[in-house]
Order: C-alpha cells, then sequence, then structure tokens
C-alpha cells in the first residue's frame, strides 16, 4: 500500500501516533503543521508546505479536549481550504457530541448535527466517522460521510484471540439499542446473543430491570460503541454474574473514560477484560494500569486502508474483507 503523491496525510493535536501509524502503513510521512496556542488560548493551525490541487486528509478525534480538538481541526480545514486544496478529507475515528443527537427535552440543541454544519461550513468535502453513536446521524452531514465500523476488527481480534473461549460465549447487548451492533459481534463469531433491558432513575443512573437470553454458566462479552463514566458498564457486568455469568469482557470503540470510570473499574472488578480501539489515546491513569486489563486494537491499518481508496477513488466497503 503506497499513497498517491497528490495525497497527504495531516495530524494535528488529539491523535498524532495514531496518524504516524497510518503513514507507516501508507509508506508516507505525516504532513507538516503549525500549531500555535496564544495567550489569549486562541489557535493558530496550517500546513507547512503546499497542499494546492492534493488529495488532503486530517486525523482528528475530536476527544477530550473536546472544544478545543474541534476548534484546531475547523481551523485547519479553513487553511486548507484558503491554501488551494484540491479535497479535504476529516478522519474523526470519535466523534464528540454526537450522544446529542435528538431533542429529548424541550429547548435542547441538536449539538451533534451543528457540528456536522461546522466542519461542512469550515470546507471539508467528506468526513470519515467510525461507530457515531447512532447510525442516522450520517445524514447530518451535507457533505459526503463515511460512518465505518470497528466492529468487524473487534470480532476478528477476539475471534483470533488464543487466551479467550469462543465455545462458551455469548454476546451481550448492554441496551435495546444496541441490538443490531451486538447481533453483527455474534454473527461473526456465531455465537447466541443476550440483551439487558436498562432503565434510567430519576437521578439518572443505569438499573438493570431484566435480561433477556441465557448468561447462566456462560463467558459474556459486553458489545457497546463507547465506555465513558462506566456507569452502564459496571451495573450491566454485575447484573451478568448475579445472573450466573462465569465471566465478563467488554468490547468497545470507544474509550472515553471519563471521571470517574478509573475508580469504578478498577474497584469494582466486574470487568475481567476490556478491549478498544486507540480512536482515543489511553491517558492519566489507564496508561499501564496493573488494576484494568485494557487491550488497545489498533485503527491504524484500516484507516490506511480507508485512506488509500478514497485516494484511488475505490470502494471503502472493501477494507472490511481483511477482517472476515
Amino acid at each position: 500500500m503506497k499513497l498517491d503523491d497528490k495525497a497527504v496525510v495531516f495530524a494535528l493535536s488529539a491523535n498524532p501516533e495514531l496518524a504516524k501509524s497510518i503513514c507507516d502503513y501508507l509508506g508516507t510521512e505525516v504532513g507538516a503543521v503549525t500549531l500555535n496556542k496564544f495567550p489569549s488560548k486562541e489557535f493558530l493551525a496550517c500546513p507547512v508546505n503546499t497542499v494546492r490541487g492534493k488529495k488532503v486528509f486530517i486525523v482528528q478525534s475530536t476527544c477530550p479536549p473536546v472544544n478545543d480538538n474541534l476548534m484546531e481541526v475547523l481551523i485547519f480545514i479553513d487553511a486548507l481550504r484558503r491554501a488551494s486544496a484540491g479535497e479535504i478529507t476529516v478522519i474523526i475515528p470519535y466523534f464528540g457530541y454526537a450522544r446529542q443527537d435528538r431533542k429529548s427535552k424541550p429547548r435542547e440543541p441538536i449539538t451533534a448535527k451543528l457540528v456536522a454544519d461546522l466542519l461542512v461550513t469550515a470546507g471539508a468535502d467528506r468526513v470519515v466517522t467510525f461507530d457515531l453513536h447512532a447510525p442516522q446521524e450520517q445524514g447530518f452531514f451535507s457533505c459526503v460521510e463515511d460512518d465505518m465500523s470497528a466492529i468487524p476488527l473487534l470480532a476478528y481480534t477476539i475471534a483470533n484471540a488464543s487466551d479467550v473461549d469462543k465455545t462458551n460465549m455469548v454476546v451481550v447487548s448492554p441496551d435495546h439499542g444496541g441490538v443490531n451492533r451486538a447481533r453483527k459481534f455474534a454473527e461473526r463469531l456465531n455465537t447466541p446473543i443476550a440483551i439487558i433491558d436498562k432503565r434510567r432513575n430519576n437521578k439518572y443512573q443505569p438499573e438493570v430491570m431484566n435480561i433477556i437470553g441465557s448468561v447462566e454458566g456462560h463467558d459474556c462479552l459486553i458489545v457497546d460503541d463507547m465506555i465513558d463514566t462506566a456507569g452502564s458498564a459496571v451495573a450491566a457486568a454485575n447484573a451478568l454474574k448475579a445472573a450466573g455469568a462465569l465471566s465478563v469482557m467488554m468490547c468497545a470503540t470507544h474509550a472515553v473514560f471519563s471521571d470517574p470510570a478509573y475508580e469504578r473499574l478498577s474497584t469494582s472488578k466486574a470487568i475481567d477484560r476490556f478491549y478498544v480501539t486507540d480512536s482515543i489515546p489511553l491517558t492519566g491513569k489507564f496508561v499501564d494500569t496493573k488494576d484494568i486489563d485494557i487491550r488497545v486494537v489498533s485503527l491504524a491499518k484500516m484507516i490506511a486502508k480507508v485512506i488509500n481508496a478514497i485516494a484511488e477513488d475505490l470502494a471503502t466497503s472493501e477494507v472490511y474483507k481483511a477482517y472476515k
């Protein structure tokens, strides 16, 4: 895989290591950028070398600090557009504000749509995301939007893990909204599925009401799009073990791990192992932790294949063939 000379990959502040790995697969170097933050906290972001007429790819998750990373990518897109870039593709492994995708109460904003509009207004011709919180959010973009999925990659990783017993496994959806995701995962591993019937109380804390399906005597694998404060994850794992599950693992594309996630996961010990991608770099206590078994599966090769497909005007769906 070799990236065309008319294409260039840039990394901003959120995912520099991921971008470096992507470029290693593509046989190219990360494009040079100028990134400055002034005393007033304003950002400057622009390419060092010419991008005139080139297909440009930006790798930038809008993960914490969300607003800083979002503003940085918007400014950089504007700089590329004004520098006459031929086509601007923004690779957003983790799309922040994705959970604000509807009005659940009167007078609430739909911020996911606002962010999509900002990216297009800045000059993005195409946006590539991974496992949006709700697939219909693709319709928020008035440019080309490819929502790729890390589910095939994660399922492939577990299927080939020598220390994971798949013969006794049940794939679990942590709520009704994730059933389709869990079913796709289970089909790849040839396992049954279970569903956790969950609601939130008046303090907005998750409560497990029921478990649909048999988990007693099985090794359970919870599949979700993200882990944030880990409240839902711990509640689900506790319910599964109370129902007789032998062990509980969890797969999630996005390891947000906001406080108090570390304290919850390290003290509860309800989840024996995590598989997450590097859509968000691990930070703080989660780096080299011995209290939590976290396995990071890199998106680098998959993203490199996506970039190569777009650069060569090929179908991005071909990327999944490597993970059957």
